[in-house]
C-alpha cells in the first residue's frame, strides 16, 4: 500500500508540474521565450508572442512576424477529445516586409479570418478575405488533413492589384468573379463545378511597349471557365475573347488516366501581343483550329491553318506528350506575309509548298520526307539594292525551287534544283549532320548572263560561266570548284580563309572578252593563284605561250618608230602580280625571237579602274618606251621614241656623208654616236 501511495504521489507531482508548466500563466511565461526562439529561426523573422495564453480549454495567442504583420488565433480545444473550435485573423498589412518567409518579394496586404472547427479527423474551415479589393468567402471540409470538399467565392477581384501583389508587372485590368463548389474531391467521386469569369478586362499598352517593346491597339477582352466534375470526367468549356485574339476549347477531360477528347480553336488578329507567354518575335494574325484526342499514351493532334495566307493542315502523334509522328501539308503559303510573320525584311515575294511526313519524330532517330517547292518567285530588288547598299539597281530577279529531304537519324539529306534569272543552283546531295552540326554538299551553278550580276560586280561582264564542285563544312571549311571556261580549265579550293586555283590552257581573248577589256594580246596562259580572304591579299603566278597581239595603239607606234611589225611576231614569257585587296602591282616578260616586251611594276586599282604602267619594248633592237595612264578601258598613251629616233637619225647622217666623204667618216661618225 506504501508503494502504492508513493507511485500515486509521484504520478500527481508530475501531472502537476506539467500542468503547471503548461496551463498556467506562470508557465505560459516560461515557455513563451522558447517558442518565440523556435519561430523566429523557423521564419527567420524578429517575430514575438504579443499574446500567448495556453489553458486547459482555451488559446488566445497573437503573433507579430514583424511590425504590421499579425496571426491571432482564439478559441475553445480539448485536449482529450483532440477537438477544437478556434477563430483566426491574419492581418498582413505589409507584405513586402516579409521576403524572408516568403520566398518572393509580394507588395500591398492581405487579410483573412474565419473558424476553424472540428477534430483531428475531421475539420471544418470558413472564413473570409479581401485579398486585390475582391468580396471572398470560403468553406474547406477536411478529413485526416486531406480537402474533400471546397466551397469558395470570390467577387470582384481587382487583377491589377493582384499582380501588384504577387510582385508582376500591371499587365492588364479585369474584375474577376470565381465559384468553386467541390462538394466531393475524392479521387475517382469527383463532383462539383467551377466557374471562372473575367470581365471588363483591358491589356496596359504603357506596360507592354514599355518591357516588351510591342505596340498594341486598345484591347478589351473577357474569359468564361465553365468546368463540371463528376466521377472521373472533367467536361468544360472555354472561351477567352478580346479585339485581338480568340481562344475557345471544350470537351472531356479524365485528370486519373490523362485521357482528353477536345476541340480547340485560335484566331489572333495580333501575334505581337502574345510576345509575353510565347517570347517569341512574332506579328501579324493567325487562325489555328483542330482536335486533341487519346491518352498519355497515345495521343493524336489535328489542326488546320491560314498561317501566312497558306491552307494548312497536320497531324501529330504523340507519346508521353512528346512529338511520335507527324504528316502536314502546306498549300500556297504565301513568302511574303511569312516574312512578315517572323518580322523579316520583305525579301521576296512567292507561294511556298510543303508536304512533310514524319514518320519518327524523335530527334535521335529522325526518319521521314519533307518535299518543298516554291513557286512565283519574285525578288525584292529595290530593299535588296538598299540593304546591301549596292551602287546600281539589282535587276527583277524571279525564282523557282524544288527541293526533296529525307531523315534518316541524325542525317538530313536534300536534293535541291534552284533556277532564277541570275543563276541556277543544283545540289544532288546537302547532307547535314545534326550530332556534329557538319555540312557536305556538291554543287553545280551556272549564268547565262555574267552582265545581270553588275549590280554586286560593280563591273560589266561579257558571256556565260558554269561551275561545279563540293563544299564541306565541319570544324573546317573546305570547298572546291572546277569549271571549263575560256577554251580552258580552271580548278580551284578553299580552305578556311585560303584559296589556291590552277589555271591551265586558258585562252586570253576569251579571258578579256568576258572582262570587256581590249582584246589585244591573243595567247594561252598557265597559272596559279594564291590568295588570302581575311587579308584579301596574294599572288598570281602565269606563263604566257603561243601569244600574238591584234591591232592597238603602242604596236602601231613601235611599227612607226621602230619599222617592225610585232603583230607577226609570236611571243611566251611570265606574267605576275601581287595582290593587297583592290591594289594590284603586275609585271610581265615576253619575248619572241627578235623582240622583248617587259614591266615590272604596273600598278592597276580594281575598284577605281585606274593604271599607271611603264612598259619597254624592244622591237629588233630599237628600244621604245610606253607609258600607259589613267583608265584602264581607255588610257592615256605616251611614248618615249628619243632611242630609235637618234638612232635613225645617225643612220640618216652616216649615209649622206658615206656619199660625199667616203666609207671610212661613216665609221668615224659611228664611233662619235
Amino acid at each position: 500500500m506504501k508503494f502504492l501511495a508513493w507511485f500515486f504521489g509521484v504520478v500527481a507531482v508530475l501531472v502537476g508540474a506539467v500542468y503547471t508548466l503548461l496551463f498556467t500563466s506562470l508557465g505560459n511565461g516560461l515557455v513563451k521565450p522558447l517558442i518565440e526562439t523556435e519561430i523566429q529561426k523557423q521564419i527567420h523573422l524578429p517575430s514575438r508572442l504579443e499574446r500567448f495564453s495556453l489553458g486547459l480549454s482555451d488559446i488566445d495567442i497573437l503573433l507579430e512576424l514583424n511590425p504590421n504583420n499579425t496571426v491571432a488565433i482564439k478559441g475553445k480545444y480539448s485536449l482529450f477529445a483532440q477537438s477544437f473550435d478556434i477563430n483566426y485573423a491574419v492581418k498582413l498589412k505589409e507584405l513586402a516586409t516579409l521576403d524572408a518567409l516568403t520566398k518572393k518579394k509580394l507588395n500591398d496586404s492581405f487579410f483573412t479570418d474565419g473558424n476553424v472547427k472540428g477534430d483531428m479527423k475531421h475539420l471544418f474551415v470558413k472564413g473570409e478575405s479581401d485579398v486585390a479589393k475582391s468580396n471572398t468567402s470560403y468553406s474547406i471540409e477536411l478529413q485526416d488533413f486531406n480537402p474533400i470538399s471546397i466551397i469558395a467565392n470570390v467577387s470582384d477581384l481587382d487583377l491589377a492589384s493582384l499582380l501588384h501583389m504577387l510582385g508582376e508587372k500591371k499587365y492588364a485590368d479585369a474584375a474577376v468573379d470565381l465559384k468553386v463548389n467541390f462538394k466531393n474531391i475524392t479521387p475517382h467521386q469527383l463532383d462539383g463545378d467551377i466557374l471562372l469569369l473575367t470581365k471588363k478586362g483591358e491589356l496596359n499598352r504603357t506596360v507592354m511597349k514599355k518591357d516588351f517593346g510591342i505596340t498594341v491597339p486598345k484591347t478589351l477582352f473577357k474569359m468564361n471557365l465553365d468546368a463540371k466534375l463528376k466521377g472521373d470526367d472533367v467536361d468544360y468549356r472555354y472561351i477567352l475573347d478580346s479585339n485581338l485574339a480568340k481562344i475557345t476549347s471544350s470537351g472531356n477531360v479524365k485528370p486519373e488516366s490523362l485521357a482528353v477528347d477536345l476541340k480547340y480553336g485560335v484566331h489572333v488578329a495580333e501575334l505581337a501581343v502574345l510576345k509575353p507567354v510565347t517570347n517569341a518575335d512574332l506579328r501579324g494574325a493567325l487562325k489555328l483550329s483542330g482536335t486533341l484526342k487519346g491518352t498519355k499514351e497515345s495521343m493524336m493532334l489535328l489542326g488546320k491553318s491560314d498561317i501566312a495566307a497558306s491552307n494548312t493542315t497536320f497531324g501529330v502523334n504523340l507519346k508521353e506528350f512528346a512529338p511520335k509522328s507527324a504528316q502536314f501539308t502546306i498549300k500556297h503559303l504565301k513568302l511574303q506575309k511569312l516574312l512578315y510573320m517572323i518580322n523579316q525584311p520583305h525579301y521576296a515575294d512567292a507561294l511556298l509548298d510543303i508536304d512533310g511526313d514524319i514518320k519518327n519524330a524523335d530527334v535521335k532517330n529522325l526518319d521521314g520526307s519533307v518535299k518543298t517547292t516554291i513557286t512565283k518567285g519574285l525578288l525584292d530588288s529595290r530593299y535588296l539594292t538598299k540593304a546591301y547598299k549596292f551602287k546600281s539597281p539589282m535587276p527583277r530577279t524571279t525564282f523557282s525551287l524544288q527541293a526533296d529531304t529525307k531523315l534518316n537519324k541524325n542525317l538530313i539529306d536534300t536534293k535541291l534544283d534552284l533556277l532564277s534569272t541570275l543563276a541556277n543552283l543544283h545540289n544532288k546531295k546537302i547532307r547535314f549532320n545534326m550530332k556534329d552540326a557538319s555540312l557536305e554538299s556538291d554543287y553545280k551553278v551556272s549564268i547565262k548572263d555574267l552582265n545581270r550580276l553588275y549590280f554586286a560586280t560593280e563591273r560589266h561582264l561579257k558571256g556565260g560561266f558554269s561551275a561545279n564542285g563540293n563544299i564541306k563544312k565541319a570544324k573546317d571549311l573546305d570547298f572546291t570548284m572546277h569549271s571549263d571556261i575560256a577554251q580552258g580549265k580552271v580548278d580551284a579550293k578553299l580552305h578556311n580563309d585560303d584559296f589556291h586555283a590552277d589555271i591551265n590552257a586558258l585562252q586570253t581573248l576569251d579571258i578579256l572578252d568576258m572582262l570587256i577589256y581590249p582584246k589585244i594580246f591573243k595567247s594561252k596562259i598557265d597559272a596559279t593563284l594564291e590568295y588570302n580572304l581575311a587579308s584579301s591579299q596574294g599572288n598570281f603566278k602565269g606563263f604566257l605561250s603561243e601569244g600574238s597581239f591584234t591591232r592597238n595603239q603602242v604596236l602601231d607606234l613601235t611599227k612607226q618608230y621602230a619599222h617592225i611589225d610585232l603583230y607577226k611576231q609570236r611571243f611566251k614569257g611570265n606574267v605576275g602580280a601581287d595582290i593587297k585587296k583592290e591594289n594590284i602591282v603586275a609585271s610581265l616578260d615576253l619575248k619572241s625571237n627578235t623582240s622583248s616586251i617587259t614591266t615590272k611594276n604596273t600598278y592597276l586599282n580594281t575598284k577605281t579602274k585606274r593604271i599607271k604602267s611603264v612598259i619597254d619594248i624592244n622591237a629588233n633592237g630599237n628600244p621604245l618606251v610606253v607609258k600607259l595612264s589613267g583608265n584602264v578601258e581607255r588610257p592615256k598613251v605616251q611614248v618615249d621614241a628619243s632611242k630609235i629616233l637618234k638612232k635613225e637619225a645617225t643612220k640618216a647622217v652616216t649615209k649622206e656623208l658615206e656619199k660625199h666623204l667616203g666609207k671610212d667618216v661613216g665609221n668615224l661618225l659611228k664611233g662619235l654616236f
